[in-house]
């Protein structure tokens, strides 16, 4: 990430966490454990990515901070809630999450279930509550978007996709249609809903972005794949390896290595090449295609 894109991350970011900090029950408030342990699941980790898009595709539309804001939270709750089930035994069965245990280690499944029933409804809370810089009809479709990309035609299909494919060789388009639903449905509702906070752009335009999200979703997806092959559990704050230990179809697995990291590249260049007529606009959007390429954790 160069020094601009870190200064300007790191601003959004402390928005988001300051947010998401008001917006999440008080630790000691009844029923406490509950509450506590939605706080250690949201606040203090995460890259915040889809956040990050969301503001940098609000740049297009000149939307307000204060709606960009509501939606980029909201979308980091789903996020944040997919996260503490994924981890569960009866999922990926990980113990480390962000560097530190997942929150059915650190409390116990039960809690780690509601916690995540409980992050659900508070995405769709936020991302309902008034705001004067939206028409109803807009929110209200933002809502449905943001149901779609977290149900069963996008991440929870996804998910179930995947688990469903535990053992077996995917050929790269299955692989393809399993990832544009488990990780790319929420990271393109992400730049949408950014972009839905602002002035209406043209179908062009509209058609312009998502595929720039679809590219960016499934580009994190592949380097996701990549480091899990390559990085150490350290640097990555879960579990490395952990795909091929547990079977499961990836891209390193399905194209191998060398092709896995040029398809991310080829994908990071589409992304690039859809958002090239916007100009200067785009310009954050870019350098987070950038960086999602070519993160190292």
């Amino acid at each position: 990430m160069t020094p601009a894109l870190q200064n300007w991350a790191t601003g959004v970011q402390r928005l988001v966490e300051e947010e998401l900090a008001l917006r999440l029950p008080a630790a000691d408030a009844s029923p406490a454990r509950l509450h506590d342990a939605m706080r250690y699941a949201v606040l203090g980790g995460g890259k915040r990515v889809r956040p990050l898009l969301a503001f940098a595709a609000g740049e297009l539309t000149s939307a307000p901070q204060v709606a960009v804001l509501q939606a980029a939270c909201a979308v980091e709750l789903i996020h944040a809630y997919s996260l503490v089930h994924d981890d569960l035994p009866m999922m990926d069965d990980d113990s480390l999450r962000r560097g530190k245990p997942t929150v059915h280690v650190e409390y116990d499944e039960a809690t780690a279930l509601l916690v995540g029933d409980a992050l659900q409804s508070l995405a769709f809370e936020v991302l309902a509550a008034p705001q004067p810089q939206l028409d109803a009809a807009r929110q209200r479709d933002m809502l449905s978007l943001l149901a779609h990309a977290a149900g069963s035609h996008g991440m929870a299909g996804g998910q179930a996709i995947d688990l469903a494919s535990i053992g077996h060789m995917l050929t790269a388009p299955e692989l393809e249609f399993m990832h544009i639903h488990k990780t790319g449905a929420l990271i393109r509702a992400a730049v949408r809903l950014g972009a839905w906070c602002g002035t209406a752009l043209d179908a062009e335009a509209e058609r312009r972005l998502d595929h720039y999200a679809k590219c960016v979703g499934l580009a994190f997806q592949v380097v996701d794949d990549v480091l899990d092959a390559e990085a150490p559990t350290a640097t990555l704050g879960k579990t490395a390896g952990k795909d091929a230990h547990d079977g499961k179809p990836t891209y390193v697995s399905v194209l191998g290595l060398p092709a896995a990291k040029e398809l991310a590249e080829e994908l990071r260049r589409d992304a690039l090449d859809a958002v090239a007529p916007f100009g200067d606009m785009a310009k954050h959007l870019a350098e987070l295609a950038d960086y999602i390429t070519h993160r190292s954790y």
